[in-house]
């Protein structure tokens, strides 16, 4: 007769694992891959180091969940505004935006996820979170094609890639650890960082505009 776990214990498993990928996450936004070790992940979620190695065969792998779990929240965020009510104008400027601004809520996770140097698994499990963006955008460059709004003679895909690599790139710098800049919550930190997104977010939508785009408000939740 084959072994079936009980509720409980799986119930137990399920929560170890989450205690992982959660301590995980923490120190990756606390010193990026590098500074995170196997060792200060298990002790940050309370287990043994070898505990660890039950759920996640490496670090690689370990971390290259944790770069999943959070990157598919991000996937979600962007899907629903790409999905609102609204011009595509509109929504690829209100998608862009609500990215950069979510990043700078946590510069060193948000740069960890975009370009900090990483093992092959982590970098592998970028590109899909990377695609995965490229695809909702893409989707937004369709109809906008569509709807007369934006540059017909492009490829989707084309454009898609080109908008993701160029907000992407344009968050490395400020989300960089070697800014001079103060992270902290202040109004005049909050003004620049809406400013930074609003600007990023209006050469997105230049880039693919048949002519120059006035943005209208849309009703959407706050990102």
């Amino acid at each position: 007769m084959a072994y079936r776990q009980t509720p409980s214990i799986e119930a137990r498993l399920q929560d170890n694992r989450s205690r992982i990928l959660e301590a995980a996450r923490t120190l990756v936004g606390e010193g990026g891959w590098g500074e995170a070790q196997v060792a200060s992940v298990a002790a940050a979620a309370g287990i043994a180091t070898g505990t660890v190695y039950r759920y996640f065969p490496s670090k690689a792998e370990l971390f290259a969940q944790v770069l999943s779990k959070v990157s598919q929240r991000e996937v979600d965020v962007l899907t629903a505004m790409a999905q609102a009510d609204g011009t595509a104008t509109a929504r690829l400027h209100a998608a862009v935006a609500a990215f950069v601004k979510r990043a700078m809520r946590n510069p060193r996770l948000a740069y960890a996820l975009i370009a900090e140097p990483c093992d092959k698994e982590i970098d592998e499990a970028r590109l899909t979170y990377r695609a995965a963006i490229s695809e909702v955008i893409r989707s937004i460059v369709v109809a906008g094609q569509a709807a007369g709004e934006m540059l017909h003679d492009v490829q989707p895909d084309i454009a898609a890639s080109v908008i993701v690599g160029g907000f992407m790139e344009g968050l490395i710098g400020p989300l960089s650890p070697l800014s001079r800049q103060q992270h902290e919550d202040t109004e005049t930190y909050q003004r620049e960082v809406a400013a930074l997104a609003d600007q990023i977010a209006r050469m997105a939508c230049a880039s693919v505009a048949v002519a120059p785009a006035t943005i209208q408000p849309i009703s959407r939740r706050q990102a």
